[in-house]
């Protein structure tokens, strides 16, 4: 079974290009959306609170998750801290789950900052889906109504989409100008290909 990671930077539609592969049958693993699961945890929230304080723990005892990105987003130091507390976790999760998707030709994986953190070396091929800068801010401001200029530092911590493009095996444009059904299907295709050759 391959093992295939979709990425893409804030405002790509990366989760909308993974719902079109679950109606294809391929099972997705959102893996930001299990990162968050994790701030549930005591062990993970333990260690959240010891690298940034109480100011981050609401008075129930959970992560404040809003505090959090305030803290993360303007300090890159802080945000690789974090991930490697985060990262190892989910890379955890994701071994686990795809151990049970073994019947099927690919799995896929979403995730914000594969090519960030050397994380896409763990996977056969990556998908990047990508957009022009302009759209990008557009659409998160709109997505989780925040400023443009709360938008330019969260991209700041993310690789240029340039290098991206370097570095995956296929890009997938989302920009409002071409299909996108028929380069998921020729993705698809190529994959489903690829995993009965034994890639």
């Amino acid at each position: 079974m391959l093992k295939v990671a979709l990425t893409g930077n804030m405002g790509s539609g990366k989760t909308v290009i993974c719902r079109f592969f679950e109606m294809l049958n391929v099972p997705v693993f959102y893996a930001d959306i299990e990162a968050k699961k994790l701030y549930t945890n005591p062990s993970i929230i333990q260690k959240v609170k010891a690298l940034f304080g109480k100011g981050v723990i609401t008075s129930e005892g959970s992560v404040d998750k809003k505090a959090l990105a305030g803290k993360v987003f303007s300090n890159k130091e802080k945000l690789k801290e974090l991930n490697k507390i985060i990262h190892p976790e989910v890379h955890k999760m994701f071994d686990q789950w795809a151990k049970q998707q073994e019947s099927k030709p690919y799995c896929m994986q979403e995730a914000a900052i594969i090519f960030e953190t050397g994380g896409y070396k763990r996977f056969d091929k990556t998908i990047l889906v990508h957009a022009p800068e302009e759209i990008l801010i557009e659409r998160v401001m709109k997505r989780d109504t925040i400023s443009r200029t709360e938008v330019l530092d969260r991209l700041q911590n993310q690789m240029s989409q340039e290098r991206k493009k370097e570095l995956a095996d296929y890009l997938l444009p989302n920009d409002n100008s071409m299909l996108l059904i028929p380069r998921i299907l020729e993705i698809h295709s190529e994959l489903m290909h690829l995993s009965v050759e034994g890639h």
